[in-house]
């Protein structure tokens, strides 16, 4: 089942729009925290994003690049904006399409199903691998592999998906708990010691990349992933 996002912040608008695209059987999920529209994005991994331009905190515009940051897939933008700069602005953030409101719902369906066709249907030429992109390092988590310039280390499943939460959440703690529910279904069956048997294999890896002491051990909190790696300017 496809997953739509939807990052709106009309409530009516957004209720209109779940409930129009769930009766072509897509799942949905609405952002309601404008705060943690990247968080409910890595916890959703939507198939699409529509996307409105007008948003609290930081516009849609910033929100199309942080996510095309990480994924490839499609953004479609539904905005009062008509502008044709504004148009040009989403295109060039990596917008797929926009759409201007009022719209029609069936318009919007139509560009959804359009959209999912290219990326993941008949009218895809490739299936693009998934990436997770960090400042040069570089998770290919469906093949085990992270490098970093000419550097390439093999990973085991186990620590692609603690890199992978590490990266996403680039300088900021992540609690061992958090660490533990992504890597372990049940946690409660997991000896305390194991994560830091993990953290040490991973950190031994990341130094054969040339970045040995990127993750930092915050004490009573859990970790962090900053990337020492960048020269500074």
């Amino acid at each position: 089942m496809f997953t739509v996002l939807i990052i709106e912040d009309d409530s009516k608008l957004t209720e209109m729009l779940r409930s129009h695209i769930e009766k072509y059987e897509y799942r949905t999920v609405i952002v309601t925290d404008f705060n943690r529209v990247m968080d409910t994005f890595h916890e959703t991994k939507p198939s699409l994003v529509l996307l409105d331009v007008n948003l609290p905190s930081y516009d849609g515009f910033y929100w199309c690049r942080q996510i095309r940051s990480v994924s490839n897939c499609p953004i479609i933008f539904i905005s009062a904006r008509e502008s044709q700069m504004d148009q040009v602005m989403a295109l060039e953030n990596g917008a797929d399409d926009y759409i201007t409101k009022p719209f029609h719902y069936e318009v919007v369906m139509a560009k959804i199903r359009s959209q999912l066709r290219r990326a993941y249907g008949a009218y895809s030429t490739t299936q693009e691998e998934r990436t997770v992109i960090l400042d040069g390092l570089v998770l290919y988590p469906e093949r085990l592999l992270m490098e970093l310039s000419d550097r390439r280390v093999e990973l085991t499943h186990k620590e692609a998906l603690l890199m992978e939460l590490l990266m996403q959440r680039k300088g900021r703690v992540v609690s061992r708990d958090k660490l533990l529910d992504r890597m372990w279904e049940d946690q409660h069956f997991i000896d305390d010691n194991t994560l830091n048997v993990y953290i040490t294999r991973i950190r031994k890896k990341l130094k054969e990349l040339g970045a040995g002491e990127a993750i930092e051990t915050v004490r009573g909190a859990g970790y962090m992933l900053r990337p020492l790696w960048v020269e500074e300017p």
